[in-house]
């Protein structure tokens, strides 16, 4: 049996020689419909696609497999990488199976449970101030890694197509699985996005399924890059001044794939949406509470997008909408623990906890 993104090769365009393939047991993630939230908001066929049961927790292992492959198939010796936390992650467990020493230059923002994972599998980390915040900074640490990385033996992998086309390919394979999964019956899908890679390797993926749905882009408000000029029907992004969002992942202020989304989103026919964080928060917890669905905040934005779009009247009610959950809720302590506060649990005496039963 083919393992991970590798089923779907033929789909893949250029792949790697079969002794370069790496594999975690990516993919193959479960498509569940939602029991309570989708019926509350009046949609019949609300779908969730659990990312989060990924082998490290998040969508991004099938971008690491399919760019570590890569490094391995062309003899790179040594691997350089940005990360907010699940690139970081996903990158550190591939380079580790690969035998790939891996440097990361880690956002400044990126919560400290995600730094702790990357540093279990092997992973060189350093927070570089102002990446992730600000737009200049941001620029000018790229262009440094850029250099950097043209080394001999070195490569630079970010997960997005306009530095790392290879590893995003491994991305569409979300789309081949929603394709067979719901047996070609697919009309929305509501993406979290950044940078827009993951938005846009959904799209690409779809061209070739028997699928055609409209693939909508959800940003929080503090980074409304791409979602907002979608929606106004510009054609290109518009660079955040200052990324002032607070959700984990999605703190990319510069425009990396954001115009070829716009692209794609509008050819399918999606359009953008700009959500709160309060508001991702609040559906964070929702998820855990009545869907029994654990997600790191980013995992809830699309479900945000999902449910404004519904409250506007933009998608039929009895139309099929899948919704990424892109992480797990262990990438962020700190919002577990707005949602659930350990500390407030009693220490009691077995009389004690018998009376709380009534």
């Amino acid at each position: 049996m083919i393992s991970g993104i590798w089923k779907w090769a033929d789909r893949l365009g250029s792949v790697p020689d079969h002794s370069s393939r790496v594999t975690l047991g990516e993919g193959d993630t479960p498509l569940v419909p939602s029991r309570r939230i989708g019926p509350a908001a009046g949609l019949s066929r609300l779908y969730f696609k659990l990312e989060s049961s990924n082998p490290t927790g998040s969508y991004k292992d099938r971008f690491a497999v399919a760019a570590v492959s890569h490094l391995l198939d062309h003899g790179v010796q040594r691997c350089l990488a940005t990360s907010s936390g699940n690139t970081g992650a996903s990158l550190a467990a591939a380079c580790a199976v690969a035998g790939l020493p891996l440097h990361l230059a880690i956002v400044e923002p990126a919560p400290d449970d995600k730094l702790r994972q990357m540093l279990a599998y092997g992973a060189s980390l350093s927070r570089i101030r102002g990446f992730g915040l600000d737009p200049e900074a941001s620029a000018s640490i790229f262009a440094a890694l850029r250099r950097l990385a043209a080394r001999p033996g070195w490569a630079l992998e970010v997960s997005a197509y306009s530095v790392s086309p290879d590893g995003m390919r491994g991305v569409e394979t979300i789309a081949f699985e929603l394709d067979e999964q719901r047996d070609g019956a697919v009309d929305h899908v509501f993406v979290p996005s950044g940078g827009g890679g993951l938005c846009l390797a959904t799209a690409r993926g779809f061209t070739v399924c028997r699928a055609s749905p409209a693939i909508h882009c959800v940003q929080p408000e503090g980074n409304n890059t791409i979602a907002g000029p979608l929606r106004e029907g510009r054609d290109h992004g518009r660079r955040a001044d200052l990324c002032t969002t607070s959700i984990s992942g999605l703190q990319v202020p510069n425009l990396l794939d954001a115009n070829a989304v716009i692209a794609a989103c509008r050819e399918s026919g999606g359009t953008g949406h700009a959500v709160a964080d309060d508001a991702i928060y609040s559906l964070q917890a929702r998820l855990a509470r009545e869907e029994g669905i654990f997600s790191e905040p980013a995992g809830a934005v699309a479900l945000a997008g999902a449910l404004k779009a519904a409250a506007g009247g933009e998608v039929d009610p009895d139309a099929v909408i899948v919704c990424l959950v892109t992480g797990s809720g262990f990438k962020d302590g700190a919002s577990l623990s707005r949602m659930a506060d350990a500390e407030g649990v009693p220490l009691r005496e077995l009389e004690s906890f018998e009376a709380s039963l009534g």
